[in-house]
């Protein structure tokens, strides 16, 4: 740790470059949100998940051709934990209640392997799914607005204006990530952003007490010189951290199963993400929008230096 105490990094020399890098990927982000939209699980998107196993290994494309066939274009198919389990997601049919679907489904699969068995069946209507969608951007419109209101107390306008932008930048992101690879987002996954939320903010808010403490501190010094020794500063806390909880994270994504992966996935993206705009996003839109030495002096009261005299 002694080598990180006189490290020197100029990580404001580098911001254009680095908003630049961000602005591209928040575009490549929306673009796909727009285009390819979200790969909603079960939980908002409604429909039956069905899981069955077979006793070898069987390829999805085999699988899908097969319920094709059937009648079941719109079936997603996949592998779960293991190359001779598959889930397969169906959207509500009209006529048809989630017991006849998941028996007329595995009735269709036994025609081309009959050893083929049915392990669970989940259904979530429609509505509820709508329900869950709603509730859920709702919970992360509030808990921005909550973070923006706080920040702006506890500190100044425009250290929450860039504390709000790097959390919508990691959001961003991290849904695009979702988007472009076409991961399952389900419940776990909105958990896991929102998780993002408050990790990203507990890094700026640590990063932005060491700058307002040496912009009162350090009397010599143009603003972009103290926001970079402020960022030195706290690095070896940042990377401390951001190493810590990656080490868990990977653990979980490896070893945690089929059911956490998005969730461990979402949140991997967001620590990387976060840890990222903490430095570049926030701190840098903070000194573009012209934070002073003045902006963070604590305000003398007035006839303090009468009050003071004997």
């Amino acid at each position: 740790m002694e080598i990180m105490k006189n490290i020197n990094i100029n990580f404001m020399g580098k911001r254009k470059l680095a908003m630049n890098f961000s602005a591209l990927l928040i575009v490549v982000s929306i673009a796909s949100l727009f285009i390819q939209g979200l790969n909603l699980g079960l939980d908002f998107s409604g429909g039956s998940l069905i899981e069955v196993g077979y006793q070898q290994s069987v390829e999805t494309e085999g699988v899908r051709n097969t319920l094709s066939k059937a009648g079941y274009d719109e079936a997603i198919v996949t592998h779960f934990g293991s190359a001779k389990a598959v889930l397969i997601k169906v959207a509500p049919r009209e006529g048809l209640s989630n017991a006849d679907l998941s028996s007329d489904i595995l009735r269709a699969l036994r025609i081309a392997d009959s050893s083929v068995d049915m392990r669970r069946v989940e259904f979530v209507g429609p509505q509820v799914g709508e329900e869950l969608r709603e509730d859920g951007g709702m919970a992360m419109l509030f808990a921005i607005i909550g973070i923006l209101i706080y920040v702006a107390l506890r500190f100044e306008y425009r250290f929450a204006l860039g504390s709000v932008a790097a959390l919508l930048h990691d959001v961003i992101i991290t849904l695009g990530v979702f988007s472009v690879l076409q991961l399952d987002f389900d419940l776990t996954v909105l958990a896991a952003i929102l998780a993002v939320i408050g990790y990203s903010l507990n890094d700026t808010i640590v990063v932005f007490d060491r700058i307002r403490e040496n912009f009162r501190r350090v009397r010599n010094g143009s603003s972009e010189e103290v926001i970079n020794q402020s960022l030195n500063q706290t690095l070896s806390r940042t990377l401390m951290t951001s190493i810590t909880t990656m080490m868990v994270l990977v653990a979980l994504f490896f070893l945690g199963g089929a059911l956490i992966h998005g969730f461990a996935s979402a949140l991997i993206v967001g620590v990387v993400v976060g840890t990222y705009s903490s430095i570049y996003v926030a701190s840098a839109l903070v000194l573009a929008m012209g934070v002073s030495k003045a902006d963070l002096m604590p305000v003398e009261k007035e006839g303090a230096d009468i009050d003071d005299m004997p």
